[in-house]
């Protein structure tokens, strides 16, 4: 009878063992889900790595999630300013047959502050996406502003053309982690069409420029060639969060900040001042 009782007793204390050894693998089975659930979510965060261009074509990755080239900055403000101030009339062709026949811009209606609405070209609109979302809505007014409505207008005796004109775009001087300062110089030729009557205002302004973050478009397929144009502006992973008046009393590279200061307070227009 005793020896019964031990051997249940040993049998039950063999079950326990078994039970806890069970218990305790289904916990480090869960510990390791959460785990792999944590590190699968920390990937579909990140940030797509940069990649850098070397002279013989090959891309390596960099580290720096910050750093960008100072050519590809000077290409991207150029473009930017071009893509904002040059207007024709027309959309910008899409296809091969539009580039004999383009397609007469509408433009976009930005409302005003006083609660109205005014134009702009849609190259323009595109184009403000390379700003900041907390810049662009009161630089689409200021652009908006300047954009005469004969832009728009059918008559072709009444129709002009703008251009902006780079003279200059100076290299990128690094102000912070990710943030640059970049000056051009450039002249805002607007035409009559008819006529050829021209004027001619400089355009010398300060960006400041930052570096941001990208994510592809899920719907590649599925777009219009407006969305298209959009996360194309985007790519550049560059945004222009400032524009100030640029100085050219002195030369670009030795002006202090007062210097700045002082040279903005003498220009006539202070519209594109943050």
């Amino acid at each position: 009878m005793v020896r019964l009782l031990e051997k249940r007793q040993t049998i039950a204390s063999v079950l326990t063992l078994f039970a806890i050894a069970t218990f305790s693998l289904h916990l480090l089975v869960l510990f390791l889900f959460l785990l792999q659930g944590l590190n699968i979510r920390q990937l579909s965060v990140r940030k797509a790595p940069n990649f850098v261009q070397l002279i013989d074509g090959k891309a390596v990755v960099n580290i720096d999630d910050l750093a960008r080239e100072p050519e590809a900055i000077r290409q991207f403000i150029s473009k930017t300013m071009i893509s904002m101030f040059s207007w024709s009339g027309n959309l910008p062709p899409q296809r091969i047959e539009e580039v004999a026949n383009p397609k007469p811009d509408l433009g976009i209606v930005i409302p005003t502050p006083q609660g109205g609405s005014q134009k702009v070209s849609t190259s323009s609109w595109i184009a403000s996406f390379a700003l900041s979302e907390d810049f662009r809505k009161g630089f689409l007014r200021t652009v908006a502003e300047m954009t005469p409505p004969e832009v728009f207008s059918e008559d072709p005796k009444l129709a002009m053309t703008s251009e902006l004109v780079i003279k200059r775009v100076y290299p990128p001087k690094q102000i912070a982690p990710g943030k640059w300062q970049v000056g051009i110089v450039a002249d805002l030729i607007q035409q009559n069409q008819v006529g050829g009557a021209k004027v001619i205002t400089p355009f010398n302004k300060d960006l400041l420029v930052r570096a941001a973050d990208y994510f592809g478009n899920p719907q590649a397929g599925n777009s219009t060639d407006l969305q298209k144009a959009i996360y194309s502006v985007r790519a550049d992973k560059l945004e222009i969060y400032e524009i100030r008046n640029l100085c050219l009393l002195d030369g670009y590279n030795n002006l202090n900040q007062d210097k700045l200061t002082q040279c903005g307070a003498g220009q006539t227009s202070d519209s594109f001042i943050r």
